[in-house]
């Protein structure tokens, strides 16, 4: 039988192959038709420079739903001998076009690896035909993969708190924010959560980078008291939990405008900090309509470039907190200061010692 034919998008200045045009990616919805893997493609060049200022120059891993975002499909968290059906590529895909730009990224381990690095837009377009729905940038540019240029913070819903609480606790963070002095451009996760991003000075490392989270969740903590930090899940209760952790070298969070691998084909989208106080429903912000939106309003987060911050105040909130270090993901070697990593209820204090270190049985 032969192959269906492959169409092309237009990307910029570029066509663009994609083949097996046809493939269904998300299946169709109550309120959403079916999404083709064309489809994906021509939304990826369609939010071409809004989404190309989110990941411009910067290694930037893929998240690739190969099959489709069908019922029942995973992702893939990388833990040896699971199943899974979708994954992250955290090297330059085999086959990648001779325009494709890559960057030479390490790891918490220590090794080395080299990722996409998008300069146009027909390089996400590529990945889309690869089957990428979800970008993955670091908060560095490629030009220095050790100082962070973006500040994150993660607004991420617990069981029993809604996307309503996401944006009620943004509100807060608006508004300390403003008080240090910092611009923060907030956007829908293309779930339940929130995220907030800010510029900043590329001076700082990422374990600085990480304490001025740390320092601006516990400020949010002590001011609502439906915020927690605790990295722990069964110490944060039904809050909003900070992850400080999404600023660590290696972690990333989906870019603006990058779809997400629900139903509806939703979109991580933009607002305006009034926009998000009238949103409740963020699934109506998907494939079929932040385009239109765009051609709408713009790019809220347009003029995000023009200006970058300090950190300072948010490290002298760290420092002030007097409260310290707090646990890094399971994947990092044990880190200066760094607390038990071991789960509170199962801590025994007689084997770890004053420094966080196990002590021999």
């Amino acid at each position: 039988m032969a192959k269906p034919a492959a169409a092309e998008v237009i990307a910029g200045d570029r066509a663009v192959r994609v083949s097996s045009p046809d493939r269904v990616i998300y299946p169709a919805t109550e309120h959403t038709p079916e999404v083709t893997k064309l489809m994906v493609a021509q939304y990826v060049a369609a939010v071409g420079e809004p989404l190309m200022r989110a990941v411009r120059e910067r290694p930037t891993a893929l998240e690739r739903w190969t099959k489709g975002v069908q019922p029942g499909m995973r992702l893939g968290t990388g833990r040896p001998g699971e199943h899974a059906d979708a994954f992250y590529q955290k090297r330059v895909p085999v086959g990648a076009p001779d325009y494709l730009r890559s960057c030479q990224i390490t790891f918490p381990s220590g090794r080395t690896a080299s990722e996409v690095c998008p300069t146009e837009i027909a390089v996400p377009v590529w990945c889309a035909h690869m089957g990428t729905i979800t970008f993955h940038p670091w908060p560095v540019r490629c030009t220095d993969v050790d100082h962070p240029d973006e500040l994150r913070i993660d607004l991420d819903p617990q069981p029993g708190t809604t996307f309503a609480d996401a944006v009620r606790v943004a509100a807060v963070a608006e508004d300390l924010l403003r008080e240090l002095g910092i611009t923060g451009y907030p956007k829908t996760s293309g779930n339940r959560g929130v995220h907030i991003y800010a510029r900043i000075e590329p001076r700082w490392t990422f374990e600085e980078v990480r304490h001025a989270a740390i320092g601006f969740g516990r400020e949010l903590e002590r001011r609502d008291g439906g915020v927690t930090t605790a990295w722990w899940k069964e110490e944060r209760g039904a809050r909003i939990f900070v992850d400080y952790n999404q600023n660590c070298r290696d972690r990333t969070i989906a870019s603006a405008y990058s779809l997400r691998p629900r139903p509806g084909a939703p979109v991580s989208t933009p607002m305006t900090w009034a926009e998000l106080a009238q949103v409740r429903d963020p699934t109506a912000y998907n494939l079929f309509t932040v385009p239109q939106r765009l051609a709408d309003v713009g790019d809220p987060w347009e003029a995000m470039d023009a200006r970058h911050f300090s950190i300072e105040p948010l490290l002298r909130l760290y420092d002030e907190s007097g409260l310290g270090e707090l646990p890094f993901p399971p994947d990092y070697p044990k880190m200066p200061g760094e607390p038990p990593r071991v789960q509170p209820s199962k801590k025994v204090a007689a084997h770890w010692d004053a420094d966080g270190n196990r002590r021999p049985d």
